[in-house]
């Protein structure tokens, strides 16, 4: 493949980020002193920058902040070299072999899947051989988040269990929700804690029916 201009000084930007990456870690006191422990206050704070820029619309705001969450990925990529665990290059090829396998439509000439999405969240669960579509959702995800990709996989994957599919506009589903929240701050509920509980409920009652249908077989 032919390496045009944009790509050519992408590549060669990322090597000098690598190069600063490496001469911080080796000279500078704060930067040598981190882990991957250390950085976590750091990546979910970078993260929740990105979004902010995003719903500013600015794009100078955009690239900044992409740039202050790409070098979390380059630390941690260094410091995992620094040990002898993996490379930066290891993180890309390992990314770049999941979309490409996770895209045969695109790579090896296979047919446009109906629901691309959940040809993605299918192939996923057989790579990473999971018995249950609700394994691998991260824990530290907040009770919403983690209630919307209970609802994904489980509609992803097929499982028979009942959930609400009335249709709703966003600025409806925003005012449902704060009203809710309300509601429950009221009755001195926390919202979070009674979704989390909630959503166990609804991944547990999913396992069942995963298991149910093994038995089946």
């Amino acid at each position: 493949m032919t390496t045009g201009p944009v790509q050519a000084e992408a590549q060669e930007q990322l090597g000098r980020l690598m190069e600063v990456m490496h001469t911080l870690r080796a000279r500078c006191p704060w930067d040598a002193g981190q882990t991957h422990e250390s950085l976590m206050t750091y990546l979910i704070e970078e993260t929740a920058e990105v979004v902010e820029a995003v719903e500013a619309g600015s794009d100078d705001q955009m690239a900044e902040e992409l740039g202050d969450l790409l070098l979390q990925v380059f630390f941690h990529a260094e410091i995992a070299a620094e040990r002898g665990a993996f490379t930066l290059a290891d993180v890309a090829r390992g990314i770049s072999d999941k979309l490409i396998a996770r895209h045969p439509y695109v790579y090896a000439g296979a047919n446009t899947p109906g629901d691309v999405w959940e040809s993605w969240e299918r192939r996923k669960r057989a790579e990473k051989r999971r018995a249950s579509a609700m394994d691998g959702i991260p824990d530290p995800l907040s009770a919403l988040a983690r209630a919307n990709k209970a609802v994904t996989r489980i509609r992803s994957h097929g499982v028979d269990v009942e959930l609400a599919d009335e249709p709703i506009t966003a600025d409806a589903a925003g005012e449902a929700l704060l009203d809710i929240v309300a509601r429950a701050q009221a009755a001195h509920i926390d919202p979070e804690q009674a979704l989390r509980e909630a959503v166990r409920d609804l991944e547990l009652r999913a396992r069942r029916v995963e298991q149910a249908g093994a038995g089946n077989v």
